[in-house]
């Protein structure tokens, strides 16, 4: 398990090349969006609604790197696919908006350019559909021979695109759309006049005992080219069949990083690791800590300890809980070489110095707060406190920048023989 303690050097890693301008069972929650967490005894205030601020989601979103890095660090998996007709099979574990989900398509489009794709993505957030459906005209009309799958299914049941309960298997809402025409622009046209079907199917409602999202109607949605329509038959899910088993799941941030490993196993990763295809890879991303950013959360809160199960116990945990029901299922949490990578937050050289702008400043601090999980009240007590700011300064100097660490492991299905 990480100690979370940073080191001292005052060199980070490498600064990414900058662009022009980087959830969930019941529906646990990383901090890749709002509106998904979900607790255990501790964890399952009724109050605790860090997750549904979207002005601290978009602006961690834009500030940092995360997604960019995780969409990287995906790519080297993506290698080692070796996909079989009909299709290649992707899972994106909570597909927030969409980002990390886009650049994959890109990688994959270029590595596998005639092969038809199948790809699944559980969101309930609302917005983050909205975000992620954005995305896709591009993508279609790039690679044409494509189908989307969107869900607000839980993760028990998402990957097999089916309910479990049988009241909500029976108030499925199963949506196809064939989207005419052959430009990015048609596609766009159509996929925005979505969106009061989307207002109305992807409600959540609060759990009675935790004040929880869950979805109030269950729902899939399966966009296909019509165009392509006759190539993708039997790549095009039909309602109450099997999809079959998937050749990459990717899991980032798919829980609250306070869980227990218990929870973390038996709400998300077994279900995932259960719907490996044969040679499938499913790999899991999240905070590992050791870093400036918990270095800050700690000069507001001492001994704080927000990342408490690493890989290592995770997969310990995974395989007692799967070992003897999936026999051909491998574990492997790779060495820290491999397992761990950075992100920064974006800022000019110019923005870190004896003087740092307020704007750079919030920036950080949210960063570091949105990554540690800060609840609001423990936010709103710091804030009023006024500490936070002469704190975040300290260490953007001592770090040059802000910078977090991340960890990903493996878990695969051996091929058929």
């Amino acid at each position: 398990m990480p100690s979370d303690r940073p080191s001292k050097a005052k060199t980070g890693p490498a600064k990414p090349a900058r662009a022009s301008r980087k959830n969930k069972g019941a529906h646990a929650s990383g901090k890749k969006g709002p509106a998904r967490a979900h607790g255990n005894k501790e964890e399952s205030r009724a109050d605790f609604r860090f997750y549904d601020n979207r002005q601290k989601y978009l602006l961690f979103v834009m500030t940092c790197g995360e997604k960019w890095a995780i969409a990287e660090r995906i790519g080297l998996e993506l290698e080692h696919l070796k996909p079989h007709p009909p299709a290649l099979r992707l899972f994106d574990a909570g597909m927030g908006d969409g980002t990390v989900l886009a650049q994959v398509l890109r990688d994959l489009h270029h590595r596998f350019p005639t092969v038809p794709f199948f790809v699944v993505g559980k969101e309930i957030s609302l917005e983050d559909v909205r975000l992620s459906l954005e995305k896709l005209p591009d993508r279609f009309h790039e690679h044409p021979q494509m189908v989307v799958v969107m869900t607000n299914l839980y993760y028990s049941e998402a990957p097999w695109l089916r309910p479990a309960k049988k009241e909500a298997l029976a108030s499925l809402d199963w949506r196809e759309v064939a989207l005419t025409g052959n430009s990015a622009h048609e596609f766009h046209e159509q996929i925005k006049a979505l969106q009061p079907y989307l207002a109305d199917r992807w409600q959540v409602r609060s759990s009675p005992k935790t004040g929880n999202p869950l979805y109030v109607k269950p729902s899939v949605m399966v966009l296909y080219r019509a165009d392509h329509s006759f190539v993708l038959d039997d790549v095009i899910p039909k309602r109450g069949e099997d999809p079959g088993g998937y050749d990459l799941v990717m899991a980032s941030q798919p829980y609250r990083a306070r869980m227990s490993a218990e929870f973390k196993v038996e709400k998300v990763l077994a279900p995932l690791a259960r719907s490996l295809a044969p040679g499938g890879r499913m790999l899991t991303i999240h905070s590992y800590g050791q870093d400036p950013g918990i270095e800050l959360i700690r000069r507001i809160w001492p001994g704080e300890a927000p990342f408490r199960t690493g890989r290592r116990e995770l997969l310990s945990v995974l395989k007692a809980a799967l070992g003897k029901e999936q026999p051909d299922l491998e574990f492997d949490p790779y060495d820290d070489a491999r397992s761990l990578f950075h992100y920064r937050m974006h800022t000019l050289p110019s923005e870190v110095g004896e003087s740092i702008g307020t704007s750079t400043l919030m920036a950080a601090w949210n960063a570091a707060t949105y990554v540690a999980q800060i609840e609001d009240q423990r936010f709103a007590a710091a804030v009023s406190q006024g500490r936070y700011l002469e704190a975040t300064a300290e260490v953007l100097r001592e770090y040059d920048g802000l910078w977090f660490t991340d960890e990903s492991f493996l878990v695969t299905r051996k091929p058929r023989r």
